[in-house]
């Protein structure tokens, strides 16, 4: 039945229509995501039998893709960052980009499925609660986050690298060195990426026979400052470590004057290693041994799936995680008791 004049028909009343839910309309509303035919029709038909404005169609390569990374662009960010923007190019999609630390303040999510210019997003290590992930889901709006926070729904698409593995071969490298005692300077506590390679080193320590000492951890924001402070809080031990296992390169070049600061010679007295193997990794003397995270295959790989989704196309694997590789440099070395 249509709708009187000068009345709102509200999602709630097609999906009563229909005999769906209220995300399956919305699904459909904005032509975004995929949904079964005989589904969507039942929905296009309940739109009008009630005189609601028709669905939106959009074509394959309509609507510009809204990248938010609020962070500096430099380095790692930069890395991911610029990969979508190329193969958004080769998609021939226009990209809004959503960055700069002060981004991180300003609450955008919810209006993306109401903004008729934009098809979908990626969300680049988003600080908003996974509830407002979900949230944003349940509109059946398409997006893509790269390197999560937190642990994600399975329904949600998401990019990662392997960071137990990672975090796993990097203390393994050190354990085959004869280290045993290995401070670990980690990320925030409830970043997923700090959480899992923790577990992996914890790992690696078990397989030597070792086990985790809490007053060898620590856990820092990922900066080369913070890097520094957490190595002098773990070098200044009565028993001091024989390696330091950083979060990233920066935190491991904070480390670096740390041991330089005490006299330690990298890696005759002290190993060092980093992560991410950026170019930073290979200016320091020695040169970073450290884990590389595929950053701009994390970028095109986010492009790729959210273009699927775009596209209706069935996603068989909505979370990706692609493969980390240690790389062995002058950073680090046998432990001094195993010489």
């Amino acid at each position: 039945m249509a709708r009187p004049p000068g009345t709102r028909v509200t999602v709630r009343a097609i999906a009563a229509e229909a005999g769906v839910s209220i995300a399956t309309v919305s699904r459909v509303m904005n032509g975004q995501v995929q949904v079964a035919p005989e589904t969507e029709e039942l929905v296009r038909r309940a739109v009008e039998r009630l005189g609601a404005p028709a669905p939106v169609r959009r074509g394959a390569g309509e609507g510009a893709i809204y990248v938010r990374c609020p962070y500096v662009l430099t380095d790692y960010f930069g890395l991911i960052v610029s990969s979508i923007a190329e193969t958004l190019d080769l998609h021939r999609r226009r990209l809004v980009l959503n960055a700069g630390e002060a981004a991180q303040q300003i609450s955008v999510l919810q209006a993306l499925p109401h903004d008729a210019g934009i098809a979908g997003a990626i969300l680049i290590l988003p600080p908003e609660p996974s509830e407002e992930l979900e949230s944003l889901h349940a509109q059946g709006f398409p997006f893509v986050v790269v390197d999560p926070r937190t642990l994600l729904p399975r329904d949600i698409a998401s990019v990662s690298a392997a960071h137990f593995a990672g975090g796993r071969s990097v203390t393994a490298h050190l354990t085959a060195l004869g280290h045993r005692r290995i401070g670990v300077i980690g990320g925030p506590r409830e970043w997923l990426a700090s959480e899992s390679r923790i577990v992996g080193h914890t790992s690696a320590l078990a397989d030597a026979g070792t086990l985790t000492s809490p007053e060898l951890l620590r856990s820092i924001e990922p900066t080369t400052d913070w890097g520094y402070g957490a190595a002098c809080e773990l070098l200044d031990l009565p028993q001091r470590p024989t390696a330091l296992v950083a979060f990233n390169d920066k935190a491991a070049v904070g480390a670096l004057r740390a041991a330089q600061e005490r006299g330690l010679r990298v890696p005759e007295d002290l190993s060092i290693t980093g992560f991410d193997d950026i170019d930073l990794s290979r200016s320091t003397v020695p040169m970073l041994t450290t884990v590389r995270q595929p950053l701009e295959e994390m970028g095109r790989m986010a492009v790729s799936l959210l273009m699927r989704l775009l596209e209706r196309h069935t996603v068989d694997t909505l979370h990706v995680e692609l493969a980390t590789h240690l790389i062995v440099r002058g950073s680090t070395g046998p432990a001094p008791q195993a010489r």
